[in-house]
């Protein structure tokens, strides 16, 4: 064989090994890629559980502080109708018993 052949087979055989070397470098970076893509997926699932979860407790947390603000607005509003129920007896049967003291009287006049 003569030094260009030789040559020649050389620089194949040097671009044969950097061709490997490169395939190698890439699929290295290809499982590399893959395997930060599964970690994002999988923190990301864990994130949405997550805010659907604080969201679910925020929502219940919400109807618990409504329900107790309408328990106590409607108990306020039952104790201010019996305020006013009783005053409202009470201005009756005052009335009604001026206007009995009234007709009473007159009659002893």
């Amino acid at each position: 064989m003569s030094d260009t052949q030789e040559e020649y087979i050389h620089s194949l055989k040097k671009i044969k090994q950097a061709e490997e070397k490169t395939r190698t470098e890439i699929e290295n970076h290809r499982k590399k890629i893959d395997e930060e893509i599964k970690n994002l997926q999988a923190d990301m699932e864990k994130a949405i559980t997550k805010s659907k979860m604080e969201g679910e407790k925020l929502v219940e947390s919400s109807i618990g502080q409504a329900r107790q603000k309408a328990t106590t607005e409607t108990k306020k509003i039952i104790e201010d109708a019996k305020d006013k129920a009783k005053n409202i007896t009470t201005q009756v049967n005052t009335q009604t018993t001026q206007e009995i003291i009234d007709i009473l009287l007159k009659d002893m006049d």
